[in-house]
């Protein structure tokens, strides 16, 4: 979110302690406001900020503020006190200088403040405001004793350079986002909310706002919920009857309790939320859960109160979980803040669900198969913590070893990619998300943005990112029991052991399904099987023992399967038979299990129950399984980088955008504009020439060489599907009668063939940002449906996975005799991509269809673009 002329728009930020700080344009009627500031500052800290300047007056504070966000622009952030108006705790401005691509910057910070990280957000938001108005380098003159100011702009994470001039220190920040510079603001991000975040999960005192002593009513049992779970702490219900609940003593107010408080709970009627904020707030209450309902998920009014209730916690900040919501369980302090209607069983998932429902149905199915909790959070309708947030939290939690995630959307899809990739790489991730129909691709105009839509872009995010992503619910609570129960498999190579061959049969289709493979098992592990199992068994892969198996055959084949080379992993297989006891089967499997290094999956088909982690069907056990293969999988590959990419010309790529959205905000280019805009980015196109009239097409078809390609120069047009084009025409004649036919202005083309026909292009998600695509071309492209998405930057893995997976990795290592194509070289083209919907999001569809790919490169024969202005996306979160 940037302001910028008449966009001037709140922002929140988070602080190194965990506080939050609301953040927003300075303007005329401030001024006031910003002198009482600098007044209060401490002698040393004025000295230090105007440099040895004597008393502060108004015109000198006039300067600071109205500015127009293009010649000076200035932040201003707000603090409540317990008691008493907002006051400005901190200023930060920007002044541009007669160089344009410069301007000066400083800041200032309330004493009580200092040292906790506000100078660094305040640096962080006003550069990327000042980037938006065209400025590339901040520049400040620092006084040598100011180590505060000076520290702040070393650790901001920019290319610094100092100088010493006249006992003035002139730091020069370079204000273009790096890898490095992004890091270090994840970096932050990540202590600031972990800090947040400690008093919903590590709290000694709650109070529950609304706790009724009647029996049925949300708050009462919600409050019951905490004694019944034995909380650690001390629990005060707050009712304005002053009754007391389970025994406890109420109390009127939060404000009565004569303790400090760590975690408000709040289940009043949605008009008297605010209220009922306000006093736990000026309590010092800086973790409040609201689970009453009435706001934004109603619309109109509500989103309203939504608004007012989360700048109320900015005001004082503090953190909020819901409104609209379950509430929290945490097991380490025993707390179950929820209304749910039973105890949660402990353990070390943690789960997130915005639907409150929809979690106590996951945790239900989860305590039938034994998996339990670390914590429970229902973020509700997320006005603030969201999954983000409890990624980070739970990223260092000893408690947790693994998450999931129930989303039905995304706040900050891109930084959920960054927080994710690096949390799934010490902690599975399991996710399920609803609401996957795509909504816009009938509106889309070309291939790309066709086979686009918002499931490939969540497809996308969670494959970058390591995401294990679950269909069901099932799925979601089967895979979570068996990354608890079993070691990883080293790769998707599966033997099927049962005593029903039938089962075997309908295990291998379940496997396959899943992107399991079932290797033939060794000769030497068929030997040892054949000297104990009946000559009637099956001894390929699956294996059947048939049904006069008992506990014994179990524990005598199965280490044998487990020690084949060709085996990553056991589905075990036991179907009730009269001659097997099925605990006695369980028993063995068990004992087997549990000193095996490879993942042994139970599935035990027996109405006398089964044992601990085993699955009631095969379907089930071999979906778990492809999910926690693919996580294997992913954990194999390297971390990548997005490689740097030369020969890159940003300046004109901008000018041919800015050209044609001065006509239209939205629009294709003509052929000319786009082969200039790949070109600019180096993208390796065919030689052409856009011709007038049909003899300019013969003559030009002559000049390229025979024989060649007609096409329409109509900007955006689907040639194919029109009839805008002719190929191999062999005689100039020939092109002449083609160009009449399709109609001038055309293309004229060389004709090329001999390669494979690839897709390769970007979209603009409107949720997820840039999307870089690519997979089997031509006329077929979208009828296939083969392509894949990943979500720009993308790394230098990214594109070998593309290379390797799916179905354009077979046509590029030769598809039925065709030579095998240069790998090299589409990556090239692909990271080209990346970079070009990073740098110009105007460039809202873009296709390369065909790319035509063989052993020495690649080239693009035809191309596609949509240029759009984007629309502005605001958010008050910056993390």
């Amino acid at each position: 979110m940037a302001l910028t002329g008449d966009v001037l728009r709140a922002e929140d930020v988070i602080l190194r302690d965990g506080s939050t700080l609301r953040l927003r344009s300075a303007e005329w009627n401030d001024a006031d406001s910003v002198l009482e500031f600098f007044r209060r500052l401490s002698p040393e800290s004025r000295y230090l900020r105007f440099q040895g300047a004597g008393g502060v007056e108004l015109p000198t504070v006039q300067r600071f503020v109205g500015g127009d966000w293009d010649a000076t622009g200035s932040l201003l952030a707000e603090r409540t006190p317990d008691s008493g108006e907002p006051e400005v705790v901190a200023l930060a401005t920007f002044v541009r200088l007669r160089d344009p691509h410069r301007a000066e910057v400083a800041f200032a910070v309330a004493d009580p403040l200092q040292g906790r990280g506000v100078g660094t957000r305040l640096l962080e938001r006003l550069a990327v405001h000042a980037a938006v108005a065209g400025i590339d380098e901040f520049v400040a003159q620092v006084l040598p004793q100011n180590a505060a100011m000076l520290r702040v702009f070393h650790d901001a994470g920019f290319a610094e350079h100092r100088q010493l001039d006249g006992g003035v220190v002139e730091v020069r920040l370079e204000i273009v986002p790096t890898e490095e510079y992004r890091a270090r603001i994840d970096e932050r991000d990540h202590v600031a909310v972990a800090a947040s975040l400690q008093p919903f999960f590590k709290p000694e005192r709650i109070a529950v706002i609304g706790a009724s002593a009647r029996r049925g009513t949300i708050g009462g049992e919600l409050f019951r919920n905490v004694l019944a779970a034995d909380f650690k702490g001390a629990a005060y219900p707050v009712n304005v009857k002053r009754e007391p609940v389970g025994g406890v003593p109420g109390y009127a107010s939060i404000e009565d309790i004569p303790v400090d408080i760590d975690l408000a709970i709040i289940c009043v009627p949605a008009s008297h939320v605010f209220e009922a904020a306000g006093s736990a707030l000026r309590k010092g209450v800086k973790a409040l859960c609201v689970i009453s309902a009435g706001f934004a998920e109603v619309g109109g009014e509500g989103v309203t109160r939504q608004e007012q209730l989360l700048t109320l916690v900015r005001a004082h900040g503090a953190r909020l979980i819901g409104p609209n919501c379950l509430g929290i369980a945490v097991s380490g302090p025993h707390l179950n803040a929820t209304f749910a209607g039973r105890e949660f069983p402990a353990g070390r998932a943690a789960f997130s669900s915005q639907s409150g429902a929809l979690g106590i149905a996951v945790l239900e199915q989860a305590q039938d198969r034994g998996l339990g909790f670390s914590a429970f959070v229902s973020v509700g309708n997320k006005a603030d913590v969201s999954s983000n947030d409890l990624l980070e939290y739970w990223e260092e939690d000893p408690d947790t070893d693994q998450i999931l995630l129930y989303l039905e959307g995304f706040g900050n899809p891109r930084k959920f990619a960054r927080v994710a990739r690096r949390v799934a790489r010490s902690k599975p991730i399991l996710a399920m998300r609803s609401g996957t129909s795509r909504v816009g691709a009938r509106a889309a105009s070309s291939h790309t943005a066709a086979m686009a839509g918002s499931d490939a872009a969540v497809e996308a995010l969670f494959a970058q990112a390591g995401v294990l992503r679950a269909g069901t619910l099932e799925e979601l609570v089967d895979a979570a029991v068996l990354l608890s129960s079993q070691p990883l498999p080293r790769g998707n190579r599966v033997a099927v052991l049962t005593n029903a061959g039938g089962c075997g049969i309908l295990a291998a289709d379940a496997c396959d399904a899943a992107g399991l493979v079932l290797p033939d098992l060794s000769p030497e592990t068929k030997a040892a099987l054949a000297e104990f199992l009946p000559a009637e068994a099956s001894l390929g892969n699956p294996v059947d023992m048939l049904g006069g198996a008992t506990e014994q055959t179990y524990e005598r084949a199965l280490p044998l399967v487990l020690a084949d080379q060709a085996v990553d992993a056991v589905l075990v297989v036991f179907v009730l038979t009269i001659v097997a006891d099925t605990k006695q089967v369980c028993d063995a499997i068990g004992r087997v299990a549990a000193t095996a290094e490879k993942p042994v999956v139970p599935v035990v088909m027996s109405a006398e129950g089964g044992m601990t982690g085993a699955f009631p069907y095969p379907e089930s056990a071999a979906r778990a399984l492809g999910l926690v293969a693919r996580r294997a999988e992913w954990l194999a590959r390297p971390v990548g980088t997005v490689p740097h990419v030369e020969g890159i010309d940003e300046v004109a790529a901008r000018s041919i955008v800015a050209a044609a959205l001065a006509e239209s905000d939205d629009t294709w280019l003509d052929p000319q504009a786009a082969r200039e805009l790949l070109k600019s980015y180096g993208l390796p196109v065919v030689p052409e020439r856009t011709c007038a009239t049909a003899d300019e097409a013969a003559d030009a078809a002559v000049e390229l060489g025979l024989p060649a390609v007609v096409k329409t120069a109509a900007p955006g047009a689907h040639k194919t599907e029109t009839g805008g084009v002719a190929l191999d025409l062999r005689t100039a004649d020939e092109v002449r009668s083609a160009a009449a036919r399709i109609g001038c202005p055309v293309i004229v083309q060389p004709f090329l063939k001999g390669a494979v026909e690839l897709l390769a292009g970007i979209v603009q998600d409107p949720t997820f940002g840039p999307l870089v695509a690519f997979g089997p071309g031509g006329t077929l492209a979208e009828l296939i449906g083969a392509a894949r998405f990943a979500l720009a930057p993308i790394t230098d893995v990214d594109a070998e996975v593309a290379m390797t997976t799916g179905k354009a990795a077979r046509l590029i290592a030769g598809w039925r005799g065709a030579p095998p194509a240069d790998p090299a070289s589409l990556q090239d083209l692909l990271h080209r991509l990346s970079r070009l919907s990073v740098d110009v999001p105007e460039v809202a569809e873009l296709d390369l269809n065909p790319v035509l790919a063989g052993p020495h490169g690649c080239v693009a024969v035809d191309a596609r673009i949509r240029v759009r202005k984007p629309e502005l996306v605001q958010s008050l979160k910056t993390w």
